[in-house]
């Protein structure tokens, strides 16, 4: 039994079943979910939407990230489950490999796409670079 579970958690509906899933397998541990804000985000937005969007995006993105930890708070305490959560920035693997190593995480629980579309295919995938790189094991729920 793993004895700390990081489950990579964007609000997306698979990132939800790999949260249950860490719950169910892993009653025991303590399970720590993390949002990860990802700089590049910002550019696509001021493309999208112009310079003013650049101004804000930093604090639209610590308000997504409150919300999607709410959602996983709420996830778990369905599941009489309490958890840590912690939003960190950067490129989405790496940081979750680097948060990985340096707070003694080991075992790994995602899903296997939290993008879809372009984004996906222009940022290319977040579990395919996580599983290759991580030291420990690590869960990829489809």
């Amino acid at each position: 039994m793993p004895d700390n579970v990081l489950v990579a958690f964007d609000g997306s509906p698979l990132s939800e079943r790999a949260l249950t899933y860490a719950i169910e397998t892993f009653p025991d541990a303590p399970i720590t979910t993390m949002y990860v804000i990802n700089p590049i985000d910002s550019v696509m937005d001021v493309e999208a939407g112009g310079l003013p969007v650049a101004d804000d995006w930093y604090e639209n993105a610590k308000e997504e990230a409150t919300r999607i930890h709410a959602t996983a708070t709420d996830l778990a305490a369905e599941r009489n489950t309490e958890l840590d959560t912690v939003t960190e920035i950067g490129k989405p693997a790496r940081t979750i490999l680097e948060y990985v190593d340096d707070h003694d995480v080991d075992q790994i629980v995602m899903g296997s796409h939290g993008r879809s579309g372009i984004d996906r295919a222009l940022l290319g995938s977040v579990a395919k670079t996580v599983t290759r790189r991580a030291q420990i094991p690590v869960t990829i729920i489809s």
